[in-house]
């Protein structure tokens, strides 16, 4: 059966002609599209787009859902436009499938900020219309159950990215069926070795355990209905892969304490029968008493809700069981998709999405803090990877915050201004220091004063993406007068050398400056030259440079140097790559590291290549004339394997006036080793003389100057 034909039979079982019809145009309109395009796995491109929306039909979502799932990936790998899904689709299905469209057009420096502005605009498509996340996880889905075509490093990224950003995005939205499934192909993906002794390993500990588990069922059930619970639904619960590796890993637990612990569910008709439930197995087993907690009472943030107690069964093993009721089940499974797909049960279905909204509402004002995709990410991934702890307000409403949080954090939580101007707080009605962390029962009362201001040292201790993202914002803003102020002073300086003052330059050239090096205004490229991301010497350069062009003075009345000399002595901080180690006479130009000065690169260099346009980066550098002292320079030699060859080569580096700063030899096979040698030069010339002296030498098959290779981030 094709992968069409299985969605339409999905689709047969709940949506009209009328719709059905709408989602096969969208089909026959992508194959077309994608015609010609192939997956990793040799199939049709429109197979994934397919199967995508086959889950999410299984899902029983609306038919413009199923249309955007089918159509997703047509803006961003085929010439169609965005206005041509909007003209033939509508715009809702227009909107949903620019939510899951990838920035293609745009260039990026590197792969992670790539990535995390793609999520970003993710998240942004998310809080418009939650959709847009279904349709991305399934796709996401789709992808891990087929990413055993992609090359290696490709599987282990995407991987990544599933375990760090996807899989706990799942588990936000109280989706655990999705969540479980991501974690696990993620997991077998990143670590393949580990995922199959493990998958092995528990294969077998299953099969040893099954008398056991016998014989815990049948004594739950005989208590069940001695007590007339009759209708509870009694099953194993077993612990996927990934969990299980995250507890050896996190909590150091061996295999066998963790397979020692028997897990069952138990499913009933309401919330009364779960607290009934919960008397019968106290009465039954002893329970454990600092291992249960009430979710009933107290939702998780993702609305999951069970009873969760541990037992001492028989012959003393540790019995985990849930009790929930079946509305609490699929609320559990499916999370905010059970709004569409248990259309019946509606208000815990809305709850899942009013709790995902306020989520998205807090993510969106970490976003607006944010310094840039980047630091926004890594707040959203400090907001999704919680152990939860619930506080009381001093009115006994209920506050849920991660593990480790702090009363900063809890302040954060209420309101951002109770964040910012907080000074003390009372923990159960006792003064505590803001930093002391939080346990589950506690009452929170914050202590606020007119014109506090918000602590750096408060960063140390706080642990929610908002508290971070809130109080970094309050100290740049603070900061920005005085990077401002400081950077107007560089340039000055800077400019002095060239005759210029920066109050008399015109607008044009200052407005043309900063479109060069992609700024917002002058006080923003003031700033940046203040906190040290780039350089004055070279802003004013460029200054200079754009003054002589249009000025109608004579050139030499200001004198501009091309490309800055190496000296050493600009005011700016040199350092010397050492992936291509540049000596005297090398072609060479600089990279600017924020915050480190220049780098300077042979100027062919694999590491600077890719910035030589970018002029925000990448500056053209010459040698002074006559350059004085030693430079390091990396050679690999082949040489014969006999003795003394290795000494004759350190003799020919010493009688060509060079010093051996470092070498490593190293056993190519019986006949031959490998040297890489580290030598001082002064000169191109000196290598040359260097290297011929090298060559001399009967042991030495050959010697090169050793060449760099790409780093992943320069």
């Amino acid at each position: 059966m094709t992968e069409f034909e299985l969605l339409r039979n999905e689709i047969n079982q709940y949506l009209s002609p009328q719709e059905r019809a709408k989602i096969e145009a969208a089909y026959a309109f992508a194959e077309e599209a994608h015609r010609d395009q192939l997956r990793y796995t040799g199939e049709p491109y429109i197979t994934h787009p397919l199967a995508v929306a086959h889950i999410l039909a299984q899902m029983r979502m609306d038919p413009a859902t199923i249309m955007a799932a089918i159509l997703h990936d047509v803006v961003e790998d085929t010439p169609v436009k965005q206005s041509e899904i909007v003209e033939k689709f509508g715009t809702e299905v227009g909107d949903l499938v620019d939510g899951v469209t990838k920035l293609t057009q745009i260039h990026f420096e590197n792969y992670a900020q790539a990535q995390a502005e793609n999520f970003r605009k993710m998240v942004m498509a998310m809080a418009s219309d939650i959709r847009v996340i279904l349709v991305k996880l399934c796709d996401r889905l789709h992808n891990m159950r087929t990413l055993h075509s992609l090359p290696p490093e490709k599987r282990r990224r995407k991987a990544l990215e599933t375990l760090e950003i996807f899989a706990p995005i799942a588990n936000r939205l109280g989706m655990h069926a999705f969540r479980v499934e991501l974690e696990d192909l993620g997991f077998a993906s990143l670590y393949p070795m580990r995922f199959k002794v493990l998958k092995d390993a528990v294969g077998k500990a299953r099969g040893n355990r099954l008398e056991i588990v016998g014989m815990i069922n049948d004594q739950i059930r005989e208590a069940l209905k001695k007590n007339n619970i009759p209708s509870a639904m009694l099953s194993g619960r077993g612990k996927h892969f990934y969990s299980i590796y995250k507890k050896m890993l996190e909590k150091h637990l061996s295999f066998s304490e963790i397979m020692d612990v028997y897990g069952f569910r138990i499913i009933v008709d309401k919330v009364d029968t779960c607290y009934r439930v919960l008397g019968v197995l106290h009465n039954l087993y002893k329970p454990i008493t600092q291992r249960f907690k009430d979710y009933i009472a107290i939702p998780k943030v993702n609305g999951y809700q069970s009873l969760h107690t541990t037992l001492f069964g028989p012959y003393g093993v540790p019995i985990e069981i849930q009790i929930r009721t079946d509305e609490m089940h699929k609320m559990a499974e499916n999370g905010i998709a059970a709004h569409w797909l248990y259309k019946s049960e509606k208000k815990a279905a809305y709850d899942a999405q009013s709790r995902a909204r306020e989520w998205l509402k807090g993510v969106l004002e970490m976003d607006k803090t944010s310094k840039n995709s980047l630091e926004f990410i890594e707040n959203v991934k400090t907001d999704l990877f919680p152990d939860e702890v619930y506080v009381f307000t001093p009115k006994g409403q209920i506050i849920e915050l991660p593990a480790g949080a702090t009363p900063v954090d809890y302040a954060y939580a209420i309101h951002s201004d109770i964040g910012s101007t907080c000074v003390a707080a009372r923990l159960d009605k006792r003064l505590s220091p803001l930093s002391t962390p939080l346990t589950s029962g506690q009452q929170v009362e914050i202590i606020t004063a007119t014109g506090a201001r918000p602590n750096s040292a408060w960063l140390n201790f706080v642990v929610t993406g908002k508290a971070r993202s809130k109080i970094k914002h309050y100290l740049k803003k603070q900061q920005r007068g005085e990077s401002i102020d400081l950077g107007r002073r560089l340039i000055e300086k800077a400019l002095h050398a060239y005759g210029l003052h920066l109050d008399e330059l015109s607008q044009p050239i200052l407005a043309s400056i900063v479109k060069q090096l992609h700024l917002e205004s002058v006080t923003h490229l003031l700033e940046e030259v203040g906190i040290g991301n780039r350089p004055a010497m070279l802003v004013a350069k460029q200054i200079a440079k754009h003054q002589n062009e249009t000025s109608k003075q004579d050139s030499s009345e200001i004198k501009i140097p091309h490309p800055l000399i190496v000296k050493g002595t600009e005011g700016l901080v040199l350092t010397y790559a050492k992936c291509c180690r540049p000596i005297p006479g090398d072609h060479i130009g600089g990279l600017i590291k924020i915050g480190q000065g220049i780098e300077v690169h042979v100027v062919h260099c694999p590491n600077l290549e890719r910035y030589h346009h970018q002029s925000d980066r990448y500056v053209n550098l010459l040698w002074e004339e006559n350059i004085e002292g030693d430079f390091s320079v990396d050679l690999k030699a082949d040489l014969v394997n006999r003795r003394g060859s290795l000494a004759s080569l350190t003799l020919a580096i010493s009688e060509a006036e060079s010093n051996i700063q470092h070498i490593r030899a190293q056993e190519s096979d019986r006949h031959h080793f490998h040297v890489d040698v580290t030598i001082s030069v002064r000169n191109r010339s000196h290598l040359a003389r260097i290297i011929r002296k090298i060559r001399k030498r009967k042991d030495v098959i050959r010697v090169l100057r050793h060449k760099p290779h790409p780093e992943v981030a320069v």
